[in-house]
């Protein structure tokens, strides 16, 4: 068997707020404006859901929890960490580590979602 990850799908209960902040973290268009389910379409095609938990809830009863996870992190390859740490501090993200270079080649920064989620935007400065 090949697998191969394609999907990350975040539960809120406020899919536009959510989906608001993924836009702006992102640089890219929300897109759309449904309160339900948002789909971003990213480079590698890969996609980032966001879908109000009361619906998944209704199709898997209890399925899933708000602001409960502490044991996963979205990462995210952007080209300058730097200048993304820049840009995102003008906004008042909440930071949990700032640049950083770690010792296997990857500057990185860490922050967290309006919903608690950790993210990681790095950039590799050495192969």
């Amino acid at each position: 068997m090949t697998a191969r990850l394609t999907h990350e799908c975040l539960f809120t209960d406020n899919v536009q707020k959510l989906a608001n902040f993924y836009a702006m973290a992102l640089d890219v268009p929300v897109p759309s404006d449904n309160t339900v389910y948002v789909q971003f379409n990213l480079d590698g095609g890969a996609y980032l859901s966001i879908y109000h938990i009361d619906e998944q809830n209704s199709l898997a009863p209890n399925s899933a929890a708000l602001r409960h996870n502490r044991s996963t992190i979205l990462e995210f390859h952007v080209d300058d960490v730097d200048k993304e740490y820049e840009r995102l501090t003008e906004v008042g993200v909440d930071w949990v580590k700032h640049p950083t270079t770690q010792e296997w080649g990857n500057r990185s920064i860490y922050f967290r979602d309006p919903d608690g989620n950790l993210v990681n935007f790095y950039s590799r400065i050495s192969e």
